[in-house]
C-alpha cells in the first residue's frame, strides 16, 4: 500500500476541508486532502441537466451575513444571482390553498400577529445562547431537556402558528420538531442571526445562488490545490502518538504531524482510532444524527408559473413536497421547480422506488401549479440519507440532552486530531458559510500547534 508523508493531512474535500487546505497551503504548510468520493464538494453537489444547465442537488444558497462563503466564491471567481422572489406564494392547510405575499404565510391577522410575536420570542431567547458554549446559557439545562415540539405545544396556542413554525423546523433542519433539542434550535437561530433570516428568501438565507452551481467553488479550490487533493481515498483508521498521526485507508496511508477531520460527526464516529477517542467525544458522535432530505428538481421548457403570477414558493405541512422554490437559472430557461421532501416524509419515501417518488412528487406539483407541471422534461433528485459519505442532510443536529452533556467535545482537538465541518461552526452552523468558518478555525489550530512545536 502506498505511503505518503505531509505536514497536515485533511480528511474530507468538502468546503471545510478544502478551506483548511487552502489556508494552510497559503502559509507554506504542506498538506494532503483525502476524499472518499470521486469528486470534491461534500454536501455541495452540482450536476448538469441534459442541456448543460448546472443543477444543485446539495447546498446551494447564500444570503446576507454569509461573508466567508461570499469571499471564497469571489476569490475563485464564482458569481451569484438572486433567487426568483416575485409574485404570489401559496400555503396549504388541511388541503385548502391560501395565497399570500411577503414573508408571513397566514391570511388571518390575529394569527399573523401571533406568528410575528412568537418568532420575536424565539429570536430573543436565542440571543441568550453563547455561540462558543451553548451549554453555558443560564437556561441551558431546561432548554436542552425539551424538544422544539414540546415548546411549541406549551407556548404557541394557535394551531395555524404551530403548523407554520413546524414547517420552518422541517425546512431548516430536515427533521421533525420532536427530534430537535430546543437549545440546539435556539443556538442555530443565534448562529444565523435570527429566525427570519433562516426562513426568508430576499434578505434571507435563500437570497442568491451560484451561476455554475455551489460545487463550482469547491472545484476551483481543488484545482488550485492540484495533486494535493486525492480522490477515491476513503480512510478507516487514525493512529496517533507523540511522533505524529497516521491515517489509513484501503489504498493509501498518510503520515503527518497533524490531522484535520472535516467530515460530519456521525461519520467521524465510524472511524477506528488508536488510541481510542475519549469517552465524551465518542459518545457525542453516537448522538449527532443527520437530517433526512430528498432534494428534487423538475425541469420544464419555461418557468410557466411566472406567467400566472406565482413566485414558485409553496409551503405545505401535509404534502409530500413540503417546500418549493423557483430554481430557474438567471437566463430564464429552462424553468426549474425545486422541491424538498423532508423529515418523516423523507424517511418513509426514501424507502420507496425512484419511480414511485417521481410520480408522487409530480402529483404534488400538479396540485400546486396545475397540469403544466405534469410532464417535466427532466426529473433529478438526491436522497442524502442514502449517500454513503453523508448519511443525511442538511447537517448533524443535537437531540435533547446532547449539548449540555457532550457539547464540550464538539470542537476540542484530541491530541493531534482537529475537527472541522459545518456542524462545528459557531456562525452559520449547518450552512456553507459555517463550513468555511470551521475550516479556517481548524487550520488556525493546526498552524498554532506547528508553530508551538517549532518554538520548542
Amino acid at each position: 500500500m502506498p505511503e505518503r508523508r505531509t505536514t497536515v493531512v485533511i480528511v474530507g474535500a468538502g468546503l471545510a476541508g478544502l478551506t483548511a487546505a487552502r489556508q494552510l497551503h497559503a502559509q507554506g504548510v504542506e498538506v494532503l486532502v483525502l476524499e472518499a468520493r470521486d469528486r470534491v464538494g461534500g454536501r455541495t453537489y452540482t450536476v448538469p441537466a441534459q442541456d448543460g444547465t448546472p443543477i444543485d442537488l446539495g447546498g446551494q444558497w447564500i444570503g446576507p451575513g454569509q461573508e466567508r462563503i461570499a469571499a471564497l466564491a469571489e476569490a475563485v471567481g464564482v458569481t451569484s444571482f438572486p433567487t426568483y422572489d416575485t409574485g404570489n406564494n401559496m400555503i396549504f392547510r388541511a388541503g385548502a390553498r391560501q395565497i399570500y405575499s411577503g414573508a408571513i404565510p397566514l391570511d388571518d391577522p390575529a394569527s399573523s400577529i401571533e406568528l410575528v410575536q412568537q418568532m420575536l420570542v424565539l429570536n430573543m431567547l436565542a440571543l441568550e445562547v453563547p455561540l462558543e458554549a451553548p451549554w453555558s446559557a443560564a437556561e441551558a439545562a431546561a432548554w436542552d431537556a425539551q424538544t422544539v415540539e414540546t415548546w411549541l405545544e406549551q407556548n404557541v396556542p394557535a394551531p395555524q402558528v404551530r403548523e407554520v413554525l413546524t414547517l420552518g423546523v422541517r425546512s431548516v433542519f430536515g427533521v421533525e420538531p420532536s427530534d430537535l433539542s430546543l437549545l440546539h434550535f435556539l443556538f442555530y437561530i443565534h448562529s444565523a442571526g435570527n429566525l427570519n433570516t433562516l426562513v426568508s428568501v430576499t434578505r434571507g438565507a435563500q437570497e442568491r445562488h451560484f451561476h455554475e452551481g455551489a460545487q463550482g467553488i469547491a472545484n476551483k479550490v481543488a484545482t488550485a490545490l492540484g495533486e494535493r487533493v486525492i480522490l477515491n481515498a476513503p480512510i478507516h483508521t487514525v493512529i496517533q502518538d507523540e511522533r505524529g498521526v497516521r491515517v489509513i485507508g484501503d489504498t493509501l496511508a498518510v503520515t503527518a504531524e497533524r490531522a484535520i477531520l472535516a467530515i460530519p460527526p456521525v461519520l467521524a464516529g465510524r472511524l477506528r482510532y488508536q488510541p481510542a477517542m475519549p469517552a465524551l467525544r465518542d459518545q457525542l458522535t453516537q448522538r449527532m444524527p443527520m437530517g433526512s432530505v430528498i432534494k428534487v428538481q423538475c425541469l420544464y421548457p419555461t418557468p410557466f408559473w411566472r406567467d400566472e403570477g406565482w413566485s414558485g414558493q409553496i409551503a405545505n405541512n401535509d404534502g409530500l413536497v413540503s417546500i418549493t422554490f423557483d430554481n430557474t437559472a438567471e437566463s430564464g430557461a429552462p424553468g426549474v421547480l425545486l422541491g424538498f421532501v423532508e423529515g418523516k416524509a423523507a424517511r418513509i419515501w426514501g424507502e420507496r422506488s425512484l419511480e414511485e417518488r417521481r410520480q408522487a412528487v409530480i402529483a404534488c406539483l400538479v396540485n400546486y401549479f396545475g397540469q403544466q407541471a405534469a410532464r417535466p422534461a427532466e426529473y433529478l433528485e438526491k436522497y442524502w440519507a442514502a449517500d454513503e459519505y453523508a448519511r443525511g442532510c442538511y447537517s448533524g443536529y443535537m437531540p435533547p440532552g446532547v449539548w449540555t452533556s457532550y457539547g464540550r467535545a464538539l470542537r476540542e482537538p484530541v491530541g493531534r486530531v482537529h475537527w472541522a465541518g459545518t456542524e462545528t461552526a459557531t456562525i452559520w452552523n449547518g450552512y456553507m458559510d459555517g463550513a468555511v468558518q470551521s475550516g479556517e478555525r481548524a487550520a488556525d489550530e493546526a498552524l498554532k500547534a506547528l508553530e508551538g512545536r517549532s518554538a520548542a
